[in-house]
Order: C-alpha cells, then structure tokens, then sequence
C-alpha cells in the first residue's frame, strides 16, 4: 500500500511510457501532457508502480487533437509549482494525452478501531440472534448460554467474511488501495446485514475491475458450500415444547435454492445426512449456508457497484448501464407476480416486499452509476468465461419465494 503522496514523478521517470511535452499542478493533482510511447491501454500498467511508490493514484485521459507541438510548462490561475519538462514536441493535429495523477489517501497504518469495533458488536449481534432465534435459548433467563451459539456465529461471518476478503485480496493483488471489511451489525433474523469494504484507490483497468468483482462471491461460494455440507451432516436440534406449543400463531418456513438441494443431495448420498423427526429442526449452521446464497445471489445482481455490476462492467463495458437499467424493472415484476398469485401471509408484507425492497434499492444503484476502470480495454476471454460461470452459480443459488410466513 502507499504511504503518503509526496513529490510526484519527475517526467523523466515516465520515459519509455510516456514522452512528457508540458505538466501542470493544480493543488495536490498533477497532469503530464504528451504522447504515449506505447499502446495507450498499457500506459497505466507500465507506470502505475511508479506513481504508487510515490503515494498518486494515475488516469489516463485522452485530450484531442494537439495544436502545436513544442516544450512547455502551463500555467494560470490556479496552477502552481510547475514542474520542469524534458524537451519534447507532439504532432499537431494528432490526439494528446494526460497521465492524471491525485494523491492517495495515507493509511495510516495504526490499529484499525472502527472494523474491530463492528466485528465487535456484529459478533454480539449474531450470538444473540443466533442463540435467541435458531437455538431456542431462552437468553434472558440465562445469558450466559448465549455463548452456545457461536458455531452459528462463525459459520455466518465466515462466510461473510472470506467473501470480503476474496475482494480484498484480489484488490491488493492489483495495488488497488482497499480497506479492510467493515462488518454491520443488525439484532435481528440474521444478527448482521453483512459486511463491505471501502475501496479507495481507482481501479487501473477492466482485468483489475473483474478480478475484484469475481473474487468476492466465488471465494463466498466456497465457504457456504463448506458451511452447507457440515450443517445438513450435522443431527439436528430438538425444538422445545415452550417454542413448538407457543401461541405466535405462524410460522417461517424456508425454501432452498438449486445448489442448496444439490448439496443435500450429495450429502444424503454419501450417508452423511441425518433424518428430521418431530420436533426438531436443522441445525442452524444449515441456515447461514441458506443465507451465504442468498447473499450470492443478491450481490451478483448486474447493477450498480454489486460484484454482479463489477463483473458486467468489465465485460461489457458502459452497455453494462443498459443491463443495470432493465434490474429494478424484473424485480418489481417479481414482486408484482408474487403478490397477485400467492395468498397474504397472516402477518407483515410477504416476500413481495423483499423484491420491492431490492427493486427500490436497485434502481439508485443504477442511478449511482458502476465502477469505471481508468484503462477500458477489453476483457480477455478466460476471464469472460469465468464471469458466465459465475453467474450461473448465482442462478443457482436463486428461488423466487425464499420464504414462506403461514399460520400454524
């Protein structure tokens, strides 16, 4: 990661890249006017190190067609601490470029309190929800035997966390300045609504954009299929008579999207699964691998900065705008469908409400815009593929009616 931005880049620095004809400074921004030496979606690559050594995020920006040629420094108004260009002329008529380089943010490189304080309060969060909710431990009586939950807590954040982390990595891997994952906490249904990470430098080019975007719900994947396979191997939990007989008058019942069964499949051929008798219940481990795909598969949705807009972006392009726009409209078609052909749960808005929610939620992602990559060349093949694959995976971890609300 780079420290602090000091000095930038003398011109001659970028020689090989790029030929230097005038620079200018404007506070702490720096524009190198020229001609790339190269192809022009290499540019970046080739000199992103240098500028990040010296704590500058860079751009590359076609200008137009050149004027004149000649060496010069600009100044004006506003511009100030000029900085001396070797000699170098720039035909007239073709099109010049600028190296855009702005300071980074410096991290500072101290303790990380606010992450330690989310994880912090979404670890509470989750033991509570967790204890409360899926193992029917009646916690005001006996708190302390919240803590029986964190088998739940760490299947739930794991998975939440190694798809974060997959972000992370795969950022850092492509000097693209991130932080690390900041978890919510949220005491209810869940205990968390999830965790994000900030990134904070410009993503160099389209590779970097799909490498970041990818990264997150493969490496999730992973995990909840981990998480899925120990949970439906694991004997289920007896529900108590004070919950089984309580007067609530309804009931949740999840239903389990394509992966989700093909995993029980799987486990129940192999002869790991364990029968559910009266009264019980699946351990609540299956649970947090049922919501790692559902989180999957609403991350994956190509709209906006969702990994699904990342990875649509690097392959499309700024069409991907064209994809993200059609999103809140098959949601709200969802939503409609489901609330004209399904009977009014006796409580709450039903699962309309979830896809009118995220039909709502996705078109300010839309409006908000995707992640625009400094170099936009086109993606490579392998990585094309890859995208497609991995939106087949989130298909598969899609059910329309992720639950169902009835009365006992």
């Amino acid at each position: 990661m780079s420290g602090p931005a000091v000095d930038p880049p003398s011109p001659d620095r970028l020689a090989g890249a790029f030929s230097v004809s005038s620079v200018r400074r404007t506070g702490g921004t720096v524009q190198y006017i020229g001609d790339p030496l190269v192809p022009p979606d290499v540019v970046v690559e080739q000199l992103g190190p240098v500028f990040r050594q010296r704590g500058y995020d860079v751009r590359l920006e076609e200008l137009g067609p050149a004027s004149n040629g000649g060496t010069t420094v600009v100044g004006g108004p506003g511009v100030d601490d000029p900085i001396a260009a070797p000699g170098g002329a720039s035909n007239a008529g073709s099109n010049q470029y600028a190296l855009v380089a702005e300071p980074v943010e410096a991290d500072s490189g101290g303790v990380p309190w606010l992450n330690i304080g989310l994880l912090l309060a979404t670890i509470a969060s989750t033991l509570y929800v967790g204890a409360s909710a899926w193992y029917y431990i009646p916690v005001a009586e006996d708190p302390v035997r919240v803590f029986e939950a964190w088998p739940f807590v760490v299947a739930m954040l794991g998975v939440l966390g190694i798809h974060e982390l997959g972000h992370y990595a795969a950022a850092r891997y492509h000097g693209v300045d991130v932080t690390l994952p900041y978890f919510i906490p949220f005491p209810s249904f869940l205990g968390t609504m999830g965790a994000v990470i900030n990134i904070r430098g410009r993503i160099p080019d389209r590779t970097a954009l799909f490498d970041i975007g990818v990264a997150g719900p493969l490496a999730g994947l992973v995990a909840t299929t981990i998480v899925t396979v120990i949970g439906l191997s694991i004997d289920p939990i007896t529900v108590p008579e004070r919950v089984a007989n309580s007067d609530t008058g309804v009931i949740i019942r999840f239903n389990y999207p394509l992966l989700f069964q093909a995993l029980e499949a799987m486990v129940n051929a192999l002869g790991l699964g364990s029968d559910i008798g009266p009264g019980e219940s699946v351990h609540p481990i299956v649970f947090a691998g049922w919501a790692g795909m559902f989180f999957t598969f609403l991350n994956l949705l190509p709209v906006g900065q969702l990994d699904g807009g990342h990875i649509v972006r690097s392959i499309v392009g700024q069409r991907q705008e064209t994809v993200a726009a059609a999103v809140p409209g098959a949601l709200f078609a969802l939503a409609g469908y489901l609330y004209f052909t399904r009977d009014p749960p006796p409580v709450g808005f039903g699962v309309w409400g979830l896809w009118v929610f995220w039909g709502l939620f996705a078109t300010g992602l839309a409006y908000a815009g995707p992640a625009r990559p400094t170099v936009d060349a086109a993606l490579d093949r392998r990585r094309t593929l890859l995208g497609l694959v991995t939106f087949l995976l989130g298909l598969a971890c899609f059910t329309p009616v992720p639950f169902e609300i009835s009365a006992i």
